[in-house]
């Protein structure tokens, strides 16, 4: 299994908001990274999910309590101390800043300036 990076298809709409159009914006971040070093993403699985819960393929991978996105769940060969959370056996990353830090570290995407 590749690193998997789950991430909410931009251009949702949400019921609480009729009529009106959303990008997640930590999404959008990641996104804006991925599409900066395009060759560098091709080591990631990357999944996009539609808005409305249940997010089924997250669930599958982290449990119906981690499906707040953006979500990075790591290989088995990631270091142990790079996962932020854990489910089962499965360890992963919800935090946009250490996805981030994760995707420069695993996979040779730069460094965010200071």
């Amino acid at each position: 299994m590749r690193d998997t990076l789950f991430l909410l298809t931009p251009g949702f709409t949400d019921s609480a908001f009729p009529d009106q159009l959303f990008y997640c914006a930590h999404c959008a971040l990641i996104e804006g990274v991925l599409a900066s070093f395009p060759d560098l993403g091709s080591t990631i699985e990357i999944r996009r999910v539609a808005f409305p819960r249940p997010r089924k393929e997250v669930v599958a991978m982290v449990g119906e309590e981690h499906q707040s996105l953006p979500l990075l769940v790591l290989s088995d060969d990631a270091a142990d101390g790079l996962a932020t959370r854990v489910h089962g056996e499965r360890r992963f990353i919800s935090d946009k800043h250490e996805i981030l830090r994760a995707l420069s570290l695993r996979h040779g995407f730069p460094e965010p300036h200071p």
